[in-house]
C-alpha cells in the first residue's frame, strides 16, 4: 500500500511541479517573469553622523539606504519608500531574513485592494522579490520589509505601503551583509 501511496504523492507533485512551470513559462512568454536581478546601485559615501557599523539608516526624502560600513562611511543604495501617507519613520530592528520569501498581504492592503491573495509563493512572480529582511519593534513584526522587487520602475521613487524595494540584485548583496539583531533607523 505504501508504495502506491507514495507513487501517487509522487505524480501530484510531478503535476504540481508542471503546472506551476506552466504558469511561470506562460508568464515569461508575457514578459511578467523578469529577465535579470536589475541593476546594482550601490556605492561607497561617506557620511556626516557617527552609526555603530551595521546600522541601516534609511532616508525617505532622499529615496536612499545606507549600510553603515566604518565611521564615516556607508554603502548607499537606490530605495523605493512609501507613498504619500505610508512613510514612516522611527527605529527598528532588523527580526529576520529570508530568501526569496513568501508574500501575505497584511489585512490593512486587501482592504485596499480587493482581489489580493491570502498568500504568493516565493518565485520570480512575488512582490517581495529574492530577498526580505523583516523589521521587528520590541520583538513584535511591524509587518514592513526591506525587499526586492520586480517592478524595478518603482525603485527611487514614492511607491509602496511603506515597505522598503530595492532592486534583487542590490537586496541579495545588502542581505549577505546585515545580521539579525542589526538597528534601522528611518528618517
Amino acid at each position: 500500500m505504501k508504495a502506491i501511496d507514495s507513487g501517487r504523492v509522487r505524480s501530484c507533485v510531478g503535476l504540481m511541479v508542471l503546472a506551476v512551470l506552466a504558469v511561470a513559462g506562460d508568464a515569461a512568454a508575457r514578459g511578467l517573469v523578469p529577465r535579470s536581478l536589475g541593476p546594482t546601485t550601490s556605492t561607497v559615501v561617506t557620511i556626516e553622523k557617527s552609526y555603530a557599523a551595521g546600522t541601516i539608516v534609511i532616508v525617505n526624502a532622499n529615496r536612499t539606504l545606507d549600510l553603515v560600513i566604518s565611521d564615516g562611511r556607508a554603502i548607499r543604495y537606490k530605495i523605493g519608500v512609501g507613498r504619500d501617507g505610508f512613510r514612516w519613520s522611527g527605529t527598528v530592528k532588523v527580526g529576520r531574513k529570508a530568501e526569496w520569501p513568501d508574500w501575505r498581504p497584511p489585512a490593512e492592503m486587501k482592504a485596499r485592494a480587493a482581489g489580493l491573495p491570502d498568500l504568493v509563493p516565493a518565485g520570480p512572480l512575488n512582490p517581495l522579490g529574492a530577498r526580505g529582511i523583516y523589521l521587528y519593534k520590541g520583538g513584535t513584526d511591524t509587518l514592513y520589509r526591506i525587499h526586492g522587487t520586480n517592478e524595478q520602475s518603482t525603485v527611487g521613487n514614492f511607491a509602496s505601503s511603506g515597505c522598503f524595494r530595492m532592486s534583487n540584485a542590490d537586496v541579495i548583496d545588502l542581505y549577505e551583509r546585515v545580521k539579525v539583531g542589526s538597528t534601522v533607523i528611518v528618517k
